[in-house]
């Protein structure tokens, strides 16, 4: 069973906007020791983001001990609470960037949040008020000798009127959110969703030949056959109108369909790096027969788990699913209500499906993917996504 780390997080401004800090520590639910603390001092910010930088620090704090474990949040602000669990909305555009970075540290389905009142969240409100005071004397704040240690009298309690402040400042968010609905009929309109048009890349010369190429292997480029469907891609994408950017993994096949689509559509192509496909290590350039010949004890532990990796150093499809979620939510937060045209790969784009639809790792082998075929994800903004297409190739025939 994975490890469960405990993650408290506050953040303060006197002022609000004002001097700022956070401060997060994570604690061994079995003990309630302090395994790890993080403290900054913002310079002038308001209550709300300095909250959310808390949050995001303990979650990266977490991260660094295990990026396995299940991690539980307890934070005394309801507005981050009811936003991170997806109950509220997020409208305020200071704190869209802050939910999605804190949502990029690990999978969704390893963290949970909880709200507690502010007395028993005295460790983090201890840690953001020394920011604060680092802050006041020009420094920053460094841990102390004993992490473990909870001296309330080591640094002054936020005062009544700083309290009575941000309680305020959460009243005054509270229009800017609403519920979520659950999923199903009849919700609320939500807004445009960012929708994440997939287009695998055009064949090479070794699509025909089923053979695993992933990005440890030769990077290659389009055969004849794949330049014309990223071609006819890109007819069917001009004629339908939506694309509002182009955003591809740096692998050449992808590379070169995604600048065929961009160069009709009058767009400039972005890289994003979390989109690479899978390394294969010494399976690169073999097909499935080969690999079963070769290695075939480390390939059935490899379809059994999607924790173990190609044999000589390769990717798990665990370690895929978190670097494709870094990216997906990059993407979701650079590209609000747009539609995207994401040119990637066969894992990166199954990954995306599975955890849209929140289905289980082995649900990767039981997808189909053809080349240069169109799928999409459209994500709302009380964090739900909806799969709208898969495996489409009519533009080929």
């Amino acid at each position: 069973m994975p490890r469960t780390l405990i993650v408290e997080a506050d953040g303060g401004s006197r002022g609000n906007p004002g001097p700022a800090g956070y401060g997060a520590v994570v604690l061994d639910p079995e003990t309630g020791e302090a395994l790890a603390e993080a403290a900054e001092f913002l310079g002038t910010a308001t209550n709300n983001v300095a909250e959310y930088k808390g949050l995001v620090a303990g979650l990266r704090a977490a991260r660094a001990l295990d990026p396995e474990a299940r991690v539980h949040v307890r934070m005394d602000s309801k507005l981050v609470v009811e936003q991170m669990s997806g109950r509220w909305q997020i409208k305020h555009p200071d704190m869209k960037p802050l939910a999605a970075a804190a949502r990029a540290v690990f999978p969704p389905e390893q963290v949970t949040y909880e709200w507690i009142p502010r007395a028993q969240n005295k460790h983090a409100d201890r840690l953001a008020n020394e920011a604060m005071d680092a802050g006041k004397n020009g420094k920053q704040w460094e841990p102390r000798d004993s992490r473990a240690a909870l001296d309330t009298a080591a640094a002054p309690a936020r005062s009544a009127a700083a309290r009575a402040a941000d309680e305020a400042a959460e009243v005054a968010e509270a229009p800017e959110v609403a519920e979520a609905p659950a999923p199903g009929w009849g919700a609320p309109d939500l807004g445009v969703p960012a929708t994440l048009v997939l287009l695998r890349h055009g064949e090479t010369a070794l699509t025909p030949q089923k053979r695993f190429s992933g990005s440890g292997g030769t990077d290659p480029e389009l055969s004849p056959a794949g330049r014309r469907q990223a071609e006819a891609a890109a007819v069917s994408l001009a004629a339908r109108g939506t694309i509002q950017a182009v955003v591809s993994s740096p692998l050449r096949r992808c590379r070169e369909t995604a600048e065929a689509v961009a160069a009709r559509l009058g767009l400039e192509v972005r890289l994003e790096e979390g989109l690479r496909e899978t390394d294969f290590g010494a399976w690169e350039g073999l097909t499935f027969a080969e690999v079963r010949e070769r290695f075939p004890d480390d390939l059935d532990a490899w379809l059994a788990s999607a924790a173990v990796a190609p044999t000589g150093g390769g990717e798990s499809f665990e370690a895929v699913a978190r670097r494709v979620a870094v990216a997906r939510d990059k993407l979701l937060a650079r590209y609000t209500g747009r539609t995207v045209l994401v040119v990637t790969h066969v894992t990166p784009i199954k990954t995306l499906v599975r955890l849209a639809l929140g289905a289980p790792p082995e649900s990767l082998f039981r997808m189909e993917l053809s080349a240069a075929s169109l799928s999409a994800v459209a994500y709302y903004t009380d964090g739900n996504a909806s799969l709208r297409l898969l495996n489409d190739t009519s533009h080929l025939r």
